[in-house]
């Protein structure tokens, strides 16, 4: 996303004289699907695969996952180009192929989970400097959410200043974020033990069947690839249409061969129980074992500066996405308000206190980290599962008015192979995180109905009425099973 934010400022800018906006080149598109997907999760993998499964599973798992999402990378691209009236990407095509009312979960959802995944950045800096601050403990402790408030809210007012400033910030840590992780596949190879390989090949007793092993990866691999969509929510600011599927696509298969290589190596390095018992960062650890305590140091320090810059990244897309929601009368006028500096402070505030409200949260979890993951994951399921369904749509549909050329068949068969995909996450997910979706969902309906009062009409449809009736009755559940001690967080 680095060099982007800035041109994202002059993109977003109306000009008083009247002169043409920046637009986004094929490289900037890239380079925001690429910075907004590599963040804390791959540093994360080597310990959340082994915990899961061995080679054989963990290779089955990147193929169903980078198969899938590839698709949803496709699927994208098709949207981009067959509907280039849309904006703002997965929220726009949720709204456009099922109505107003899942245009706004979608909308929501997508924006909670970007402020649910910023925690998990906060908790893997915490974990990383608590090796050698034990106060800090696995980044759950009191202390460490204590010292992450304050930066969540040094952030808010480094954003809040404009976001040129935060650009400048945005270009210094792009080499510093994939340097770091292309030099722990090097030196794994260089390190690489192929009887250590070998023996981690079928999994432990505990992994379970392959089935249970591939199913238990999944949740990860979509947080890895979250920011696949990166392009498509900046769509509008394309100085091609065309470029928003590209880049989409040249990100994807440029992060996928990078974080497959980061989790398969580290099987050639340590057993797979050792691994699964390493704290967080886990890459760090597994390069120590190997070359000592410098490597831990190194990744440790790309991990920091890396996770600062995608926090930087996705707290800019997730007020991006409330904002184009607000102009598009989806959400309360405030939310579209915006400062002389051209920064969407309301939205930009609303986003950093659910993610305060959720750090706190990880003080009642028993794994901080691996809850806000899989939370962050489950939540933008419903997103993507809307807007590989309206791919579907026009594709089964071919000669719909407001699709732009014609759908072919190929078309199709990506989008139903994404629609089934991420159906199939959503059972992965587990009716757990299902359920404290719903918590997060139900209450949102309060901005919904504040918007359509704003705009002087009924609050539902019958058929709103309905999908609202479920929320609700969802979100219950959840409370109930939590209460009862059902689930745990």
């Amino acid at each position: 996303m680095t060099a982007s934010t800035g041109e994202r400022h002059d993109a977003r800018r109306t000009s008083g004289h009247g002169g043409p906006a920046v637009k986004l080149t094929l490289l900037t598109l890239t380079a925001m699907v690429v910075g907004s997907m590599v963040g804390a999760g791959v540093f994360s993998l080597p310990r959340r695969f082994a915990q899961e499964t061995g080679v054989a599973g963990a290779l089955i798992a990147w193929a169903v996952a980078g198969t899938g999402m590839l698709m949803l990378a496709f699927v994208f691209q098709t949207l981009a180009v067959r509907r280039p009236d849309l904006d703002a990407g997965v929220y726009a095509y949720a709204k456009a192929g099922f109505g107003e009312y899942l245009g706004f979960f979608s909308a929501f959802g997508y924006w909670a989970s970007a402020c649910v995944g910023n925690v998990t950045y906060w908790v893997l800096i915490m974990s990383t400097v608590g090796a050698v601050a034990p106060a800090l403990g696995d980044g759950d402790t009191v202390m460490a959410v204590v010292i992450s408030s304050v930066g969540l809210w040094g952030f808010f007012l480094l954003i809040r200043r404009g976001v040129k400033e935060a650009a400048a910030i945005n270009r210094i840590v792009t080499v510093a974020k994939i340097v770091p992780i292309l030099f722990f596949v090097i030196l794994a190879l260089f390190y690489f033990d192929a009887s250590v390989f070998a023996d981690n090949f079928g999994g432990a007793d505990y992994a379970g069947s392959l089935f249970d092993q591939v199913r238990g990866t999944m949740l990860a691999t979509v947080f890895v690839f979250l920011g696949v969509e990166g392009a498509s929510v900046y769509s509008r600011h394309a100085k091609r249409r065309e470029d928003v599927g590209r880049a989409t696509v040249l990100g994807f298969l440029s992060v996928f061969a990078v974080f497959a290589s980061v989790t398969i190596v580290s099987y050639g390095l340590l057993p797979m129980a050792e691994i699964a018992e390493l704290r967080q960062p886990s890459m760090a650890e597994v390069l120590e074992s190997a070359v000592g305590t410098w490597g831990k140091v190194f990744v440790s320090v790309g991990l920091i500066v890396s996770v600062l810059g995608a926090y930087l990244a996705w707290t800019l897309m997730a007020a991006e996405v409330l904002f184009v929601a607000a102009k598009d009368k989806d959400m309360p006028r405030f939310l579209g308000r915006s400062t002389g500096a051209d920064v969407p402070e309301a939205a930009l505030l609303m986003t950093t206190c659910l993610s305060q409200v959720v750090l706190v949260v990880t003080l009642f979890s028993d794994d901080a980290f691996n809850f806000a993951l899989d939370l962050t994951s489950a939540l933008s399921l419903i997103p993507f599962l809307l807007a590989a369904a309206f791919a579907v749509q026009i594709a089964w549909r071919p000669g719909r008015s407001d699709v732009k050329g014609r759908s072919t068949r190929r078309e199709l068969v990506i989008a139903v192979v994404a629609t089934l995909y991420t159906a199939f996450l959503l059972y992965a997910a587990g009716l757990k995180f299902v359920l404290v979706s719903f918590i997060l969902y139900a209450p949102a309906t309060f901005l919904f109905v504040k918007s359509r009062r704003e705009q002087g009409r009924r609050p539902f449809s019958p058929g709103e009425a309905v999908i609202c009736a479920v929320s609700v009755a969802g979100a219950v559940a959840g409370v109930v099973a939590l209460a009862a001690g059902w689930i745990e967080l």
